[in-house]
């Protein structure tokens, strides 16, 4: 026998056992493993736009630039520390926005 994840058990609030007794429909569980449906098609952005390697990469930037900032040596890189990270921490707060 298969279990539900809206079966009802101990953790059940009033309420939910109220409405347990009362009949109200269960929402549907959709079997999530699998191939998706021969109709699905992902867009090619998606593959791309994904949060985690975009974060890292923008976490990157925002430390070379505060390495570029505290180092002594190269006047170059002190002159373009803050840009570096600036571009970081704009690149952090939009790909903060992409899906998982």
């Amino acid at each position: 026998m298969t279990h539900s994840p809206f079966d009802p058990d101990e953790s059940l609030t009033e309420t939910q056992k109220r409405r347990e007794r009362a009949g109200v429909p269960r929402p549907e569980v959709e079997d999530t493993r699998g191939e998706p449906s021969p109709g699905y098609r992902a867009h090619p952005a998606a593959r791309i736009f994904v949060r985690g390697p975009w974060e890292m990469a923008a976490s990157i930037l925002i430390g070379l630039g505060v390495v570029m900032m505290m180092q002594p040596w190269v006047m170059v890189a002190f002159t373009w520390s803050f840009l570096v990270t600036l571009t970081g921490t704009v690149m952090f707060l939009i790909v903060s926005h992409f899906p998982e």
